[in-house]
This record gives structure tokens, C-alpha cells and sequence, in this order.
């Protein structure tokens, strides 16, 4: 019987920046990619242990950070879009709506070598203009070190550059935003409020608790570089989904009590309705959408920009125990 071998992924490398739309060879955290059998495709995934912006959380468990597996899932989206879907390298892509959820909360943990990870992918949907693909909605798991960690459900599409200049020129202008002139940044909030150490990592300012809802205005710092790793002519995802966990860490201390060092993101979608714009205020509002059940609690969260709601979803957060932290130490 002739044995049948299934292709090995290789994590020697990363894959070039260009296919994942990034500027630093450190920000991209794929290293291969198989496709057996379209449309179902399997990537490999090195996460790093230390990272200026990832790696900056003041919580009581050391863990990969759950928004650091939904920009590997986005760079997987991206891949397989110019790898297997024919979309151009030059093509603009939008970010429809995306859907993460921790499974397992130890299969995150940080251990004594970079987590090597498995991200299975599935097309589940395509969205065609005449016979072209134009976008792609993705099922999508990751596995780390042998353990389910997350999945991941993704829907994108992309455009030429062209039509992409017609449609912000045309969404610009109707706001008379005509040039860019990007809007003042304002004192940020403390970091320890968000669970951070680093002022720079901070997205928040101006935080206001008002009945049930806290509001709070988002700090727009075109010059970080995880959040903004190339410039960008608007406000990017990975800025929206940080400002929803933040408001949400915000609101859970002020809601119910909790300490934001206690407290993980185990889930957290959005839908992304219109573009937002870099030189207008964006605002994001969390609301408590269900009582602390299970450890957990869960908002509601919206973005908008002068009255016009550019993004929505949930943020589900689980309370953890220094206790449990203690023991990862001591068994480790």
C-alpha cells in the first residue's frame, strides 16, 4: 500500500509583506500557504512572544492577544485573495465584516517558544460582478502548537484603484472633506484603565459615563506603527475593533465594577458600514448588552462620526483570576 503524504506547511519564512498589505517585515505573521483542494486552503501561522503593541496588555495571564489572531486571520483573508482568487496586488480591499471568538482560553497562553499555528480556511461565499470574483466570505479556525485557539468568519472584497479613488472621492466630497487635514489628538485616558502599559497604545480619550453607556472619543495616531503600518486614507479595522475592546474594558469598570486587569476579550465582531474619515471625531459607545453570566459580559458596541455610524458589533469579555494565572506559573 502506497502511503499517501499530505503537503508539509514550511515555517522557515514569512510570506512576502506585499501579499498580506504590510510595510514591516515584523508585522506579518504567515509563513506558508496550501490549497489541496479550492476552495479550502491551509496556512502557517508563527506568532512573537514579545510585540510593542501586542505584547503591551497590564493583565493578570500572559497571552497572545486575541486582536493579534484576528489581524492573522485578516493577513490569511488577504493572502488567499491574491494567491487563489486572482485579486490583483494592486487591488484596494474593504473590510465588510468579520465575527472572532476565542475557543480556548489556555491554547493562547505564552510559552517558552513562539507559537507555531495551523489556520484552516474554507470560502464559504463568493460575490461576483459579471463572472470576476470581487470578494470572499471565509470560515476560518487556527490551531496553536496542536490546540484549538480561535475561528473566525470574514467577509472582504476589493476593487481597483481606480474605481476605489472615484468611490472616496465621491464619499469625501459629499462631507466636504477636501484635502485631508487629520483630526487633533487629545489627551489619552490612563493606560491602566484599559489594561495597558503604554501611553502609546492607549485609543481613548475624553471617557464619559452617561446612564448605562460609556462613551468615549478615539484617539486617531497615524503615526503607530502596528495600528497604522502604512498610511492609510482612512480609519483601518484594526483601530476600530481596539477602540470597541477599550470602551467595552472602560464600561465594564464602570458598570459592573471590574478590574480591566481581570479581564480578556474572548469575542468581538463588528460590521463596518461606511469609511471613516481621518480628519473628523470618531466616537464609540458601549452599552451593556447582557448581565455578568458564566464570567462573562457582553456590550454592545457602536462607532460614529458626527452623528453618522460608520461601524457596530459586540465585545464579549471573560473574567480571569490571578490565582489561575499562579498556578499557569507554577506548572510551567
Amino acid at each position: 500500500m502506497t502511503a499517501v503524504l499530505e503537503p508539509a506547511l514550511s515555517y522557515s519564512t514569512a510570506i512576502p509583506r506585499a501579499h498580506v498589505h504590510r510595510a514591516a517585515i515584523c508585522e506579518v505573521f504567515l509563513t506558508d500557504i496550501i490549497c489541496e483542494s479550492y476552495p479550502q486552503f491551509r496556512l502557517g501561522v508563527q506568532l512573537p512572544r514579545v510585540h510593542s503593541y501586542y505584547s503591551d496588555h497590564n493583565i493578570v495571564v500572559r497571552q497572545y492577544d486575541p486582536l493579534l489572531l484576528l489581524e492573522t486571520f485578516r493577513q490569511a483573508s488577504i493572502l488567499i485573495s491574491h494567491r487563489h482568487v486572482d485579486a490583483p496586488l494592486d487591488a484596494k480591499f474593504v473590510f465588510n465584516s468579520g465575527a472572532l471568538e476565542i475557543t480556548d482560553l489556555d491554547a493562547v497562553r505564552v510559552g517558552a517558544a513562539p507559537a507555531s499555528g495551523v489556520l484552516d480556511a474554507t470560502i464559504t461565499a463568493e460575490k461576483r460582478r459579471g463572472t470576476e470574483i470581487v470578494g470572499i466570505t471565509l470560515a476560518m479556525t487556527l490551531a496553536l502548537d496542536g490546540a484549538a485557539a480561535a475561528r473566525m468568519s470574514m467577509t472582504i472584497q476589493w476593487m481597483p484603484g481606480e474605481a476605489w479613488d472615484r468611490l472616496r472621492h465621491k464619499g469625501r466630497s459629499q462631507l466636504g472633506l477636501e484635502p485631508v487635514r487629520p483630526y487633533p489628538l487629545h489627551e489619552r485616558v490612563e493606560p491602566r484603565e484599559v489594561a495597558r502599559h503604554s501611553f502609546d497604545n492607549v485609543v481613548l480619550s475624553r471617557v464619559a459615563l452617561q446612564g448605562d453607556t460609556v462613551r468615549s472619543q478615539v484617539l486617531v495616531d497615524q503615526s503607530h506603527p502596528g495600528l497604522f503600518d502604512h498610511p492609510l486614507d482612512h480609519v483601518p479595522g484594526a483601530l476600530i475593533f481596539e477602540a470597541m475592546r477599550q470602551t467595552a474594558l472602560v464600561a465594564a469598570h464602570e458598570v459592573f465594577g471590574l478590574s480591566p486587569r481581570m479581564l480578556v476579550l474572548v469575542g468581538c465582531d463588528a460590521v463596518f458600514e461606511s469609511f471613516g474619515e481621518l480628519e473628523l471625531p470618531t466616537d464609540c459607545a458601549a452599552v451593556a448588552e447582557a448581565e455578568i453570566c458564566s464570567r462573562q459580559v457582553v456590550f454592545s458596541v457602536a462607532l460614529a462620526q458626527e452623528g453618522r455610524q460608520i461601524a457596530h458589533g459586540r465585545v464579549t469579555l471573560q473574567r480571569v483570576s490571578a490565582l489561575t494565572s499562579a498556578l499557569d506559573r507554577v506548572v510551567r
